[in-house]
């Protein structure tokens, strides 16, 4: 048994292609079985019956329902900043980076609309976790826009102050228009959300 940064305990990781398989099934499985039913009235019975698997196949990877669900959220975490991360790498200016980056999120959640329902449950279910997600991705985002600071194209000083208001802004765009209208945002709304970020990214410059 080993145990998570986050506290939470997890089996050894899977290392044929078979059980990495396994795990994931149960995975996607769960991601369905919390979003359609919540946490509380989830089981893993549920979560085994979506997967196709025994519920003794269950335990070889995960001891509870509470870690099954805390994995969940690390794993739809990386799954996100991974994505984000391949896509944005083709493009040199912050700039570029801001839009495509958004833009993939919003495409992300399009894909896994149960991610906020998820992550807002991980507050009432162990709030390390719900923690360490938004941090998580406010510490990548930093690492870019100090990167994006050396080179000129960041000129606001307070960068954790701009990665949370940046985060901020991409969720609340998500939600109203991904998860309340089931589609991507309109591109005058991409292109307000572009001129938004521009002005925050140079905040700190004189105007003009």
């Amino acid at each position: 048994m080993l145990r998570h940064k986050t506290g939470v305990r997890f089996l050894r990781e899977p290392v044929t292609e078979k059980g990495m398989a396994t795990r994931q099934r149960l995975l996607d499985a769960a991601e369905r079985v919390f979003g359609k039913d919540g946490y509380h009235d989830a089981s893993i019975a549920e979560i085994t019956r979506e997967a196709g698997v025994g519920l003794g196949t269950f335990y070889e990877y995960f001891d509870s329902k509470e870690s099954i669900f805390q994995e969940l959220v690390r794993y739809m975490s990386h799954e996100l900043r991974r994505r984000i991360a391949e896509r944005v790498a083709a493009y040199p200016s912050r700039a570029e980076k801001e839009r495509v980056g958004f833009q993939t999120f919003f495409e992300f959640v399009l894909e896994h609309r149960d991610l906020y329902w998820i992550v807002l449950q991980s507050q009432f279910v162990d709030e390390e976790t719900y923690k360490w997600y938004y941090r998580r991705l406010a510490e990548g985002y930093l690492r870019g826009l100090q990167e994006a600071q050396a080179n000129g194209e960041v000129t606001v000083q307070d960068l954790d102050t701009l990665a949370y208001a940046l985060l901020g802004m991409g969720s609340m765009l998500g939600m109203r228009w991904v998860l309340w209208e089931n589609r991507l945002p309109p591109d005058e709304v991409i292109e307000t959300l572009g001129k938004l970020v521009m002005a925050m990214l140079h905040a700190g410059s004189s105007p003009g």
